[in-house]
């Protein structure tokens, strides 16, 4: 078992464990984390499980394909770190990442 840890705009955090193979949005609606709404299921095809990568964590997944990065460009206030959390698929070294969570438009 390893450990994510999401951080609201807040600063709150709520840490889970996960099992590697997990995408970081299945492990948000699993363990009901609020701002990952994950309309579409993970498809790729909405932007509402947009999240944040601090920077130390932003080179160790692959890099984002021109569809995620197209909706991530509509996503509410996009960061240069901003990916779909359904694109980012968790692997033994994410241990201990740490995934920052959008203010909500409501």
């Amino acid at each position: 078992m390893q450990t994510i840890t999401f951080v609201a705009a807040d600063g709150s955090a709520q840490v889970v464990q996960v099992q590697p193979g997990q995408s970081v949005m299945e492990v948000a609606v699993a363990n009901k984390v609020r701002g990952i709404l994950a309309d579409c299921g993970g498809t790729c095809s909405c932007a509402t499980c947009h999240c944040y990568l601090e920077e130390a964590w932003a080179d160790r997944f692959p890099p984002a394909s021109v569809e995620e990065a197209e909706l991530v460009s509509y996503a509410f206030d996009p960061l240069p770190t901003s990916r779909l959390s359904c694109q980012l698929r968790l692997q033994p070294e994410h241990d201990g990442i740490r995934i920052g969570l959008p203010r909500r438009q409501i």
